[in-house]
């Protein structure tokens, strides 16, 4: 169980103390037996200073006999907490993998994309991707959310009008100028996405996304979410062109 508090609040050893019990009795259905239980940990990440008398960034604890310190329950239950604020290294003092996490998790709003030492760990380019997500505007997550409806729509347009057969003159003009529209507006949209997502992009890079047809900008705003840099859409352009 992990979980992020920002702030403190009323009752909060109560509420860890709360979650992590929780966590470890709803493993079993009523009438099961207690060996199916596995060990339960809380891991709580604070954005405030909880241990005032350490400097440690993680502290870790268990039950243990208050006098001799002698553990007790074989690890069942464990807590872990992780104080934000005490974490004070860079990107090139970097070297374990907790140490990776957690300057990903106190740094993640001010990263636009992963540093090369953080892009080691697939996990964080995943992570890093779902926030970006998670920040877009209304107007940005649109593309993304609603990329399936519009291809369907799309194909359900075209066999309207392979079924009609009237498809002449005037309406044909008119269905261009309209799709025409579409494609230019999304466009505009996934160029506004990739350059939030990766900085400035070269004119031709601006003139290939535009060239591309509807359904391949739908493809395009559903595939960039798991580009980690120019290159994968550079990489990804003269196959979908």
């Amino acid at each position: 169980m992990v979980e992020m508090q920002v702030a403190r609040m009323a009752g909060f050893n109560k509420r860890v103390a709360y979650n992590l019990a929780k966590a470890y009795a709803n493993q079993l259905e009523t009438g099961e037996d207690y060996p199916l239980l596995n060990p339960a940990i809380a891991v709580t990440i604070t954005d405030f200073i909880l241990f005032k008398d350490t400097e440690n960034v993680i502290n870790e604890f268990v039950f243990q006999d208050k006098k001799k310190k002698i553990e007790c329950l074989e690890e069942e239950l464990r807590l872990f907490f992780v104080e934000l604020p005490k974490f004070k290294k860079n990107l090139s003092e970097l070297h374990s993998l907790s140490d990776k996490w957690i300057y990903f998790l106190k740094e993640a709003t001010r990263l636009d994309s992963i540093p090369e030492n953080l892009g080691e760990v697939s996990e964080i380019e995943k992570a890093l991707n779902i926030a970006n997500k998670i920040n877009m505007t209304a107007e940005e997550l649109d593309i993304v959310e609603r990329r399936g409806i519009a291809m369907q729509d799309e194909r359900g347009r075209i066999t309207y009008a392979e079924q009609q057969g009237e498809q002449r003159g005037e309406q044909r003009g008119e269905q261009r100028g309209e799709q025409k529209g579409q494609q230019r507006g999304r466009a505009q949209l996934i160029i506004r996405l990739i350059k939030k997502r990766f900085g400035e992009v070269s004119e031709e890079i601006i003139s290939q996304i535009e060239d591309l047809s509807v359904a391949n900008l739908d493809n395009l705003g559903e595939d960039f979410l798991d580009f980690n840099n120019l290159e994968d859409l550079l990489s990804w352009l003269p196959n979908n062109e």
